[in-house]
């Protein structure tokens, strides 16, 4: 078993803030991935008082074997009253700029397109000025449920590669490599105006070419935002790390983003999809876009 470096220590957080959003989402009844996914990074957004939360769920009907989401092959049915606790939830926080993913739901005709939209519209409606990003799954490529959330018209829209090709069929064996590039191309296809975003974890055994590959397959279809991170095995039923990537390697991995035009890269150790993603407004203003 390889050790874990110091480099990927957390410090403990303060519970007392914490606490405090884990309060009002428990009294909405909501989930983050922040929790359900084992983040490492919850307390320190937590005592910043955001969250990325978790709708549809908090089951998947994909078993990737580097998740720590549940597996549940038939999902409960989706909740008409979601998107109304999200947004009353985003108003409690007093959050600037908000992160909604969700678990795949494959067991929906539209891979939960539909809920996705109705929780931008909820959040629109009672919190004007919060930026909206999502994090959305690949629909199984279902590219008229892409249009409903891109006309919905989110700040940022996020679809993570995940891995390199080559290590897909072990890592998200439901995926597809060319769907996901597809997605990210079609949205900017649909809307330039809306950022688009993907992210990459290291560690599972793909070497640094193909991790540059990755970069440029996203540069290709228009990327505008990167994150790449490492991976941390949640459990001992999981995939292992391979190897721990040393801080000095994702430091020339963001020298490379920022030189292949990416506007905003975010790589470190402990990186990951909605680390620091309220900088994106900063990066609104750099680099203006006319939203709707």
């Amino acid at each position: 078993m390889i050790v874990k470096p110091n480099w990927l220590r957390v410090k403990a957080p303060q519970w007392e803030r914490v606490g405090n959003v884990k309060d009002i989402l428990r009294d909405l009844n909501l989930n983050t991935v922040c929790e359900e996914a084992s983040c490492p990074n919850i307390g320190e957004c937590f005592n910043h008082g955001t969250a990325t939360f978790l709708i549809m769920g908090p089951a998947c009907t994909r078993a990737c074997p580097y998740c720590d989401i549940d597996f549940e092959k038939n999902p409960q049915p989706l909740d008409a009253s979601e998107p109304h606790r999200l947004a009353e939830a985003v108003r409690r926080l007093h959050l600037n700029h908000v992160v909604i993913t969700s678990v795949n739901r494959d067991d929906l005709s539209d891979g939960g397109a539909t809920q996705f939209v109705q929780c931008i519209q909820s959040i629109r409606h009672i919190c004007v000025g919060t930026t909206i990003e999502v994090l959305i799954p690949d629909l199984c490529g279902n590219w008229d449920a892409l249009a409903g959330i891109v006309a919905a018209a989110p700040e940022v829209l996020n679809h993570n590669m995940e891995t390199v090709p080559r290590l897909y069929r072990k890592t998200r064996p439901q995926g597809n490599y060319q769907r996901s590039l597809q997605l990210l191309q079609q949205v900017n296809q649909l809307a330039p105006n809306i950022y688009t975003k993907s992210g990459i974890m290291v560690g599972l055994g793909e070497t640094t070419d193909e991790v540059v590959q990755v970069m440029q397959d996203l540069r290709s279809v228009g990327c505008d935002i990167v994150t790449i991170g490492q991976y941390l095995q949640p459990s001992p039923n999981h995939l292992p790390v391979q190897s721990f990537i040393p801080p000095e390697q994702f430091e020339r991995w963001q020298t490379l983003g920022q030189s292949l035009g990416f506007l905003q890269v975010v790589s470190s150790p402990l990186t990951r999809s909605s680390y620091h993603a309220e900088q994106v407004q900063s990066l609104m203003i750099q680099f203006p876009r006319t939203h709707p």
